[in-house]
């Protein structure tokens, strides 16, 4: 993220703290908002190691490092967010590799998108080449933020139900956000706005898609507003909302909890075995 994405993702926050309203301040949000500066800053100088691609490598071998026995499930492929890269997934990509064993990849899309949908076909024609490098009918997909937007748009207008089947997506503002209307002279923010031609895409029916979707939404979350447009309400989609309390929509891809969160959603493979519906961090 760049140093200049500071004062917009904090605003939200300093509105909140504005004198006046100090008095209904709350300890976990002073909390959140100190961990999202923390992250903020570690994430700065992490950046340039995620600004190229990923190099594509054959799928890995027994090197003695002790696993966590679990069910094999297909490939993994994280997807960040609105001026990020694969970086910010260093330890959410760890703790999926060694706790689940299958092969994780993350992608970067171009800091220069200005379209959502053309985004989400590049994305498919990498998701194709997982498959066909992997082996692997299908793979499973983590997106944060406009990521998780970029990759729902996939699944759901670009058929990418054949390929996708479980969709987790983190602080993603599936009905669109209002936050920073300042920054609606990018398009990529124009069409993650309530009412957008993107928005409304993703609202039409859509039946038969063969994709299970799981959104975590943070009730601390400055970019969501309201905060339940990260949830996913559409009566075609096999969707679970999982409420995350304590944490700012930075720590989603962080924070060891959510990560575990995320590992049990991609786990489960009965109908009856439903992640939780809440997730308490503080």
């Amino acid at each position: 993220m760049k140093v200049t994405a500071v004062v917009p993702l904090f605003y939200p926050y300093c509105r909140r703290l504005w004198p006046g309203k100090l008095t209904g301040v709350s300890v976990t949000l002073l909390k959140a908002t100190a961990l999202d500066a923390a992250i903020l800053a570690g994430h700065v100088l992490l950046y340039p190691t995620g600004l190229f691609q990923e190099r594509s490598a054959p799928a890995p071998v027994g090197d003695g490092t002790a696993r966590l026995p679990v069910r094999p499930g297909p490939p993994v492929v994280l997807l960040h967010g609105f001026i990020d890269n694969r970086s910010v997934f260093v330890l959410l990509r760890r703790n999926l590799a060694q706790h689940g064993g299958q092969r994780v990849e993350s992608l970067n899309y171009s800091p220069l998108t200005c379209d959502i949908r053309t985004a989400a076909e590049l994305f498919g024609r990498h998701v194709q080449e997982i498959c066909e490098r992997t082996g692997s009918d299908r793979v499973d997909i983590v997106g944060h933020s406009l990521g998780g937007l970029i990759a729902r748009y996939y699944v759901q207008c670009l058929g990418g139900d054949l390929r996708v089947r479980t969709l987790v997506t983190l602080g993603t503002p599936h009905s669109g956000t209002r936050v920073a209307p300042l920054a609606d002279a990018h398009p990529i923010v124009r069409q993650m706005r309530p009412g957008s031609r993107v928005i409304e895409e993703l609202g039409r029916p859509a039946p038969g898609c063969r994709t299970r979707f799981v959104s975590f939404w943070s009730d601390l979350d400055p970019l969501m507003d309201p905060l339940e447009t990260a949830c996913l309400d559409h009566p075609d989609l096999d969707a679970r909302n999982i409420r995350v309390t304590g944490i700012g929509h930075l720590a989603l891809p962080v924070h060891p909890a959510v990560a575990a969160g995320i590992r049990e959603a991609l786990d489960f493979t009965d109908a009856g075995e439903r992640p939780a519906n809440g997730l308490t961090v503080a």
